[in-house]
C-alpha cells in the first residue's frame, strides 16, 4: 500500500485498503480558526450535540482576523474563545500566542507521522510533511468530527514524485512545488494524495518540506506528504514528540503515477495572476512593476525564509513607491527573528512587520492590495481578487526573489543585485 492507504486501512481497522474505497476512519487530531470555527460551533449545537468527542484532540487556533481588525472578526474569535472554555480544549491558541494554524501545528508537534489531521482549511495538507494524512474539510464536516471523532473518507489515489539532484543558489522548494503545478495543472491531481520521496527530499529540511505539501492542493491534491524518515523523527523529537512504528509505504505500492524531478534544471520561477499554474522563469518577467512585495503565509513564513530575504536585504533599501510586507508565521518565529537580527535587517530595509497572520495572504486585512495595484508575494494562491480589488494581480515566487523585486521595484532575479551572483 501507498502511504495514505496504509495510513488511513490503519484508522478504519482494515487490513488492506485501495483507491476508491469509502471508509469511516477515526480522526486524531480536528483543527478549526477563527473564521471557520464558528460556523462548526452553529452546525454542532444544530446537531444536537452537547460535548466534542474528545477535547485533546481539538485545536482551535486565532490566525485570519486577528488582532481583529473590525467588530464582526472580534465577535468571530469570542465565539471559538467561549466554545474552547465550555469543552474544556487545552490546545487552544490566542493572539500573541499563536500563529498561522499550517505552520503552527508543525512547531508545537500537534501532528505526528501516521495520524489523520482535519482542518477547516484547504491548506491543513501541510501537516503531512510530517508523514501524516492531513486534509481540509468543511465546517459541517469538522463539527461532525467533534462529534463523532471521526469521519468518511474516499481512498485517494496516489501520485509518487521522486526528486533527485540539488537546489541550485536561491532556488527552493516553493521552486519546486511551483514547477509541479505547472507542469500537472490546477486540476491535474484532484482527491489524489501526492507523495514524495528520492533523495533530494529526504535532504530536505523540515521547513522546505512543509512548503512543499502546502501547495499540493494547489493542484487539486487531497493532501502532500513525506514518508517519516530521520529528519522527521529529529524535528518531533526537539519537540517533545517520540516517534514509534511510523508508517512507510510499500516498495510494492501502486501507484497512478511517477513523476521525476531532477533539481540541478530548476530556476527561480513565478507564477502570473490569476492561476498558480500561469509558472514561467523569473528571468522571463524581468522589469514586472510591483506597488507590493509581500514575504510570508503558511507558504513561506518560515525563519529560513525570512533569512533568505534578510540576507538579500541587508544594507539595502526597499525602492521608493513599493512597499515591503513581512508577516513571520507563528510567534515563535517572530521572536526568534528578533533575537538572530533577522528582523532588524528586515525593518532596516524599509519592511513593515505585522503579527503572524493570515491577513495579507486571503485579502483579509495588514496588506490588502487596491485597485489596479500589483503585488510579488510568496503566498499560495494569486486568483483574480486573492489579495484585495479584483482589479489587483499577484505574482508568487519565493523569498529570495520577493526580497530582490522589493529592492529593484519590479520583478527581479537576486543576481540583480549588485554584488549577488550565481551560475
Amino acid at each position: 500500500m501507498t502511504l495514505s492507504e496504509k495510513i488511513l486501512a490503519s484508522h478504519a481497522d482494515k487490513a488492506a485498503v485501495a483507491a476508491g474505497d469509502l471508509l469511516h476512519c477515526r480522526v486524531d487530531r480536528v483543527m478549526a480558526t477563527d473564521i471557520t470555527a464558528p460556523l462548526s460551533v452553529e452546525v454542532f449545537r444544530k446537531m444536537g450535540a452537547l460535548k466534542v468527542h474528545d477535547p485533546g484532540a481539538c485545536i482551535l487556533i486565532n490566525d485570519h482576523f486577528v488582532p481583529a481588525k473590525d467588530i464582526r472578526s472580534a465577535d468571530l474569535a469570542k465565539t471559538m474563545r467561549e466554545f474552547a472554555a465550555e469543552q474544556g480544549i487545552a490546545a487552544y491558541f490566542e493572539v500573541g500566542r499563536s500563529g498561522i494554524c499550517h505552520t503552527l501545528i508543525p512547531e508545537k508537534g500537534l501532528v505526528g507521522p501516521g495520524e489523520i489531521l482535519v482542518g477547516a482549511d484547504s491548506h491543513t495538507c501541510t501537516a503531512g510533511a510530517l508523514g501524516s494524512f492531513a486534509v481540509g474539510v468543511g465546517s459541517t464536516d469538522l463539527a461532525a468530527a467533534w462529534a463523532l471523532g471521526e469521519l468518511w473518507f474516499k481512498v485517494p489515489e496516489t501520485i509518487r514524485v521522486e526528486v533527485e539532484g540539488t537546489f541550485r543558489p536561491h532556488v527552493t522548494s516553493k521552486d519546486l512545488i511551483l514547477h509541479l503545478i505547472g507542469r500537472v495543472g490546477v486540476e491535474g491531481a484532484r482527491y489524489r494524495a501526492m507523495e514524495f520521496g528520492g533523495t533530494a527530499v529526504t535532504a530536505m529540511p523540515m521547513h522546505a518540506r512543509l512548503t512543499l505539501c502546502n501547495m499540493c492542493i494547489e493542484m487539486g491534491a487531497k493532501t502532500g506528504m513525506v514518508p517519516c524518515d530521520a529528519v522527521t523523527v529529529e524535528y518531533l523529537a526537539a519537540r517533545g514528540r517520540v516517534v514509534v512504528d511510523a508508517p512507510t509505504p510499500d516498495a510494492d505500492a501502486r501507484y497512478e503515477q511517477v513523476l521525476r524531478v531532477h533539481l540541478g534544471e530548476l530556476e527561480p520561477l513565478v507564477a502570473e495572476p490569476f492561476l498558480p499554474s500561469n509558472v514561467r522563469p523569473a528571468r522571463e518577467l524581468r522589469g514586472v512593476k510591483v506597488d507590493q512585495v509581500f514575504i510570508g503565509s503558511c507558504t513561506n513564513g518560515h525563519y529560513e525564509d525570512l533569512v533568505q530575504a534578510a540576507v538579500l536585504l541587508r544594507g539595502r533599501r526597499v525602492a521608493e513607491g513599493v512597499r515591503l510586507v513581512v508577516t513571520p508565521a507563528t510567534q515563535d518565529i517572530f521572536l526568534r527573528a528578533v533575537r538572530s537580527g533577522v528582523m532588524a535587517d528586515l525593518v532596516e530595509s524599509g519592511a513593515a512587520v505585522t503579527t503572524p497572520t493570515c491577513g495579507a495572504c486571503l485579502g483579509g486585512h495588514s496588506g490588502v492590495l487596491g485597485r489596479e495595484e500589483v503585488a510579488l508575494a510568496t503566498t499560495n494562491r494569486n486568483f483574480r481578487g486573492r489579495m484585495g480589488d479584483t482589479t489587483s494581480r499577484v505574482y508568487l515566487a519565493n523569498p529570495a526573489v520577493a526580497a530582490a523585486t522589493a529592492v529593484m521595484g519590479h520583478i527581479a532575479l537576486p543576481t540583480d543585485l549588485p554584488g549577488e551572483d550565481f551560475p
